[in-house]
């Protein structure tokens, strides 16, 4: 098992709340209630949904738990969420998760923005390679965001997240996750003319 442990791995589809560490769910979920005892229902939407430095933390720690673990690629995924009560907006609860994968200190992090030629997509992977190949011995890991829309989701809710995907590309989010059942919702028509 040490020699897989130690080879550069490839994950294309991580869940950003799927990916938490336990430490810190225990962490979050004590500070939210008192006496320790956690409504596992509730959780996931609980702590996502909490606050912009939460959410910070919690994309810091999965890219340094991946890269930790020898990832050189992470599409890491996400439904950005929004709390009215911490002034969070799904715009700025995208802006958060970002900001958690560039502050990672621990190995270098190249978050990959979207290309619209397909040639250009692996660019960034030679770059490091030919580093690599010139001394440069910092561990790095190349990492990019898809926002993710729940097919249960409103026709103006999925928008908003496409829309927001289309204008943050260049920082980072490279595409859309279809999420839920593919047997609901009405939006995908209105979804088809906005990506045409």
């Amino acid at each position: 098992m040490e020699w897989w442990m130690s080879m550069p791995k490839v994950e294309l589809h991580a869940h950003l709340n799927g990916s938490i560490r336990g430490s810190t769910l225990l962490e979050l979920a004590r500070a939210l209630w008192d006496k320790g005892l956690i409504d596992f229902s509730q959780v996931e939407h609980v702590i996502l949904k909490n606050d912009h430095m939460t959410v910070t933390r919690i994309a810091n720690e999965v890219v340094e738990d991946f890269a930790s673990e020898k990832f050189v690629y992470l599409e890491l995924r996400t439904t950005p969420k929004k709390n009215d009560s911490q002034g969070m907006s799904k715009r700025s609860y995208v802006e958060a998760v970002l900001e958690g994968i560039r502050s990672v200190s621990s190995v270098d992090v190249a978050l990959i923005p979207y290309t619209e030629d397909p040639r250009n997509l692996l660019d960034p992977l030679h770059a490091a390679t030919n580093d690599k190949c010139n001394g440069n011995s910092r561990k790095k890991i190349f990492v990019r965001l898809l926002l993710s829309v729940d097919r249960r989701e409103t026709t103006e809710a999925t928008m908003e997240t496409v829309k927001l995907a289309l204008e943050m590309r260049h920082l980072g989010v490279v595409g859309i996750d279809l999420s839920g059942n593919p047997k609901v919702g009405e939006w995908y028509l209105n979804l088809s003319r906005t990506l045409a």
